[in-house]
C-alpha cells in the first residue's frame, strides 16, 4: 500500500496535470507508450528510483537525469509529468513507478475518448477477463516471469484468435503481461476496468450466459443493479455456449456463478468430498 505522502503526490500531480492530458488529443497514445517504458525502467533500476524521489537532490539535479534517461525523444508533456512527479515527497521510492504507471493507463483513457473508443475498450476488456476466468493454465503463463515478455504478448494474441480489439484494448492488454509488476493478469486487467469505470461515471457488470441476453433482460439487470450500487452501471453481456445454462455475474471483483457448469464443478467436487 502507498504512504500518505505518496498518495497525496500521485493524486495531486495528476489532478494538476488532467487538464493537458485531456487535451493532448491523438498525441495521448504516444504519451501513454513513453510513460509505461518509463514504467518499465524504473521497476528495473532501483537506483534511478531513488535518485528521482531523494529529497536531499534538487530538482534541476532530477530534470538533468530526466533528460540523460529520456533525451529529446519524449514528448514534452511525457517530461513535464516526470518532472512534476520528481518534485514531489515520496513514501517510498517505488511509489513512484506507480504513479507514472496510472499516468499512462490515464493518457490511454484521454485516447480512447479522442478516439470515441472508450466505452468499447472497457467492454473488450471485460470480455477478455470474463473469456481468462475457465483457462488457468493461460493466466498463469501470462504472468509467469519466468517465460519472456515476448513469448507472454504471443500467447496472448493466440487466445485473442481473430478478434480485433481496439488498438488501445490491445496495448493495454499487452501491457498487462509484458510489465508484469508483480500482479496476477486478471487483476491488472480488473484494475484497468475499474479505472475505466470510473473515468465513464459507471459501473460495469459483466453477464456471460450460453445465448445472448434480451433488450428487457438487459433493462431489469441494469435496474438491479444500478440500485444495488447506487450508480449507473453498464451491461456488459458476454455469451459463452460453454456454461450450458444460467448466468455468470461480475462486478469487479466479485464474481457470482450460477452457471449450469459450475455447479456441475459443485456437484463433482462433493461426489470426490463423499466417495
Amino acid at each position: 500500500m502507498r504512504g500518505e505522502a505518496s498518495r497525496i503526490a500521485d493524486r495531486t500531480s495528476r489532478d494538476s496535470l488532467a487538464p493537458r492530458l485531456r487535451e493532448a488529443g491523438d498525441d495521448a497514445w504516444r504519451i501513454g507508450n513513453e510513460l509505461f517504458s518509463i514504467t518499465d525502467l524504473l521497476d528495473h533500476s532501483t537506483h534511478v528510483e531513488r535518485a528521482l524521489t531523494d529529497p536531499s537532490r534538487s530538482l534541476d539535479d532530477k530534470k538533468r537525469l530526466l533528460t540523460t534517461l529520456l533525451g529529446d525523444q519524449a514528448h514534452p508533456l511525457t517530461m513535464e509529468i516526470l518532472t512534476d512527479l520528481a518534485a514531489r515527497r515520496w513514501s517510498r521510492s517505488g511509489d513512484i513507478a506507480n504513479a507514472v504507471e496510472d499516468f499512462g493507463v490515464d493518457a490511454f483513457m484521454y485516447a480512447a475518448d479522442s478516439a470515441g473508443s472508450t466505452l468499447t475498450v472497457s467492454v473488450q476488456l471485460a470480455e477478455l477477463h470474463s473469456a481468462l476466468l475457465n483457462l488457468p493454465v493461460v493466466r498463469a503463463r501470462l504472468y509467469d516471469e519466468k517465460v519472456p515478455a515476448q513469448v507472454r504478448i504471443r500467447l496472448l494474441h493466440t487466445v485473442l484468435g481473430g478478434n480485433n480489439l481496439d488498438p488501445i484494448a490491445m496495448r493495454l492488454a499487452e501491457h498487462a503481461t509484458a510489465n508484469l509488476r508483480n500482479r496476477r493478469y486478471l487483476a491488472t486487467i480488473q484494475w484497468l476496468i475499474n479505472k475505466f469505470s470510473r473515468h465513464m461515471g459507471e459501473s460495469m457488470v459483466t453477464v456471460t450466459t450460453a445465448t445472448p441476453l434480451t433488450p428487457e433482460q438487459i433493462g431489469r439487470l441494469s435496474h438491479i443493479y444500478s440500485s444495488r450500487l447506487g450508480r449507473a452501471v453498464h451491461i456488459n453481456s458476454v455469451v459463452d455456449a460453454t456454461v450450458l445454462g444460467g448466468m455468470r455475474v461480475q462486478v469487479g471483483d466479485e464474481v457470482t456463478d450460477n452457471t449450469v457448469v459450475a455447479q456441475l464443478q459443485q456437484l463433482r467436487r462433493k461426489v470426490r468430498v463423499s466417495a
